[in-house]
């Protein structure tokens, strides 16, 4: 998993009831965007590193377009 600053991350619940949570990747620990990050996530606006499980995927945003969706996104969910 390979990931850049301002990519998106989402951790789905594995169990039953538990919650869906994503934030924004803020951090890279290695430069060649391997885990941890420091993510902020949307729910509380914390930050925390984050070692990404099997129930975690990434996002990726179009980087030097700060107002692109990410890749394959229907860009009418990210519109302002």
């Amino acid at each position: 998993m390979k990931a850049a600053v301002g990519d998106r991350l989402i951790v789905q619940g594995t169990r039953p009831g538990a919650a869906r949570r994503d934030g924004e990747i803020v951090g890279l620990h290695h430069p060649d965007g391997s885990p941890p990050y420091d993510v902020r996530w949307s729910d509380d606006g914390r930050v925390t590193e984050y070692f990404p499980g099997p129930d975690a995927h990434i996002h990726h945003y179009r980087h030097g377009d700060a107002t692109t969706a990410p890749v394959g996104a229907d860009p009418h969910l990210f519109a302002d």
